[in-house]
């Protein structure tokens, strides 16, 4: 490979050894031989022999290994400081890259020099469309999107939040796509600086992706190319984290860019929420309904009412 590749790859893995496998196998399947590029793997600790089998099957990858789990955010600016290449690839390692894929975002990346960002058309598991194209949120997103609230929503407000009426296949721009294979130029990477680590999981894509269209660069969803991701397999082990780091990132965005005033009365609303999710679990506990099930949404919830609520000392593992 050149001194300069064209192309760094930055996959952050904890746990999820035969996803990873799979996911280096694609690129290296698809890419083609006489194609500039590197991967970088920043593995957090796993316990699962994901180093052992890096060094025996993939010895073409750089390994960072890390002595601890650092989390998603801090690990892609591990990899992203390692990264040579002239443009920068967020590539999460439960996922599969189709032929041509990886090349084609960086011809789309050559060919338009005002766009800063791309992401590709991503598939679920069973081949039906995943969706990582946004729309910048609003505060009314803020209060409707992924809280008991959303059933409820007005159709327009997550309608235009999703982009929902833009084809699947189709190239357009869009404000921001999801981390979960996001290609950056270096320069965007050198004006803006790396991803925020106030945000250990999640937001932490649309905030840089929103930092980057402050700095006037656009972003541009390719339905032409395409993946697929498995989702969400290292978060999915850290049931009770991933919802007190979901919220903290939501009010963590929301006072960064629409000020503390915004924060403070979506803190009041999550609160509030949490209250009423507890006192509703507990009544399907007490009348019987899967009391499995009720224990372990309750201490979800505990956990993520204290954190929100200000008492994170209180929260056991």
């Amino acid at each position: 490979m050149n001194a300069i590749p064209t192309l760094s790859i930055i996959i952050v893995s904890w746990n999820v050894r035969d996803y990873l496998r799979a996911c280096l196998n694609s690129i290296q399947q698809t890419v083609p031989t006489d194609f500039a590029y590197e991967v970088i793997v920043v593995d957090s600790a796993s316990s699962d022999s994901t180093l052992e089998m890096l060094h025996t099957e993939f010895g073409w990858v750089q390994v960072l290994a890390q002595d601890r789990n650092i989390g998603f955010t801090k690990g892609n600016n591990v990899g992203l400081k390692a990264a040579k290449g002239r443009y920068l690839m967020l590539l999460n390692p439960d996922t599969e890259v189709f032929d041509q894929t990886l090349v084609q975002m960086t011809r789309c990346l050559d060919q338009h020099p005002e766009v800063g960002i791309v992401g590709p058309h991503t598939l679920n598991t069973d081949g039906s469309h995943q969706s990582t194209r946004r729309r910048f949120p609003t505060m009314g997103t803020a209060f409707f999107e992924s809280t008991w609230l959303q059933p409820y929503a007005p159709r327009r407000i997550l309608d235009h939040y999703y982009a929902r009426e833009l084809p699947d296949d189709a190239v357009f721009p869009v404000d921001w796509v999801q981390g979960s294979a996001l290609m950056v130029r270096r320069e965007v990477y050198e004006q803006i600086g790396p991803l925020d680590e106030g945000y250990v999981m999640y937001y932490e894509e649309l905030d840089w992706c929103k930092r980057a269209s402050q700095a006037g660069w656009k972003a541009l969803y390719l339905g032409t190319f395409k993946i697929t991701h498995h989702g969400g397999k290292s978060s999915e082990q850290v049931f009770d984290s991933r919802v007190i780091h979901f919220q903290q990132s939501k009010l963590r965005y929301f006072g960064k860019f629409h000020g503390w005033l915004a924060a403070a009365g979506l803190r009041l609303f999550l609160i509030e929420m949490y209250v009423q999710e507890i006192i509703l679990q507990s009544v399907k506990w007490l009348i019987g309904s899967k009391r499995r099930l009720r224990v372990k949404l309750l201490r979800s919830d505990w956990k993520a009412l204290l954190a929100l609520a200000g008492f994170p000392g209180m929260i056991k593992g």
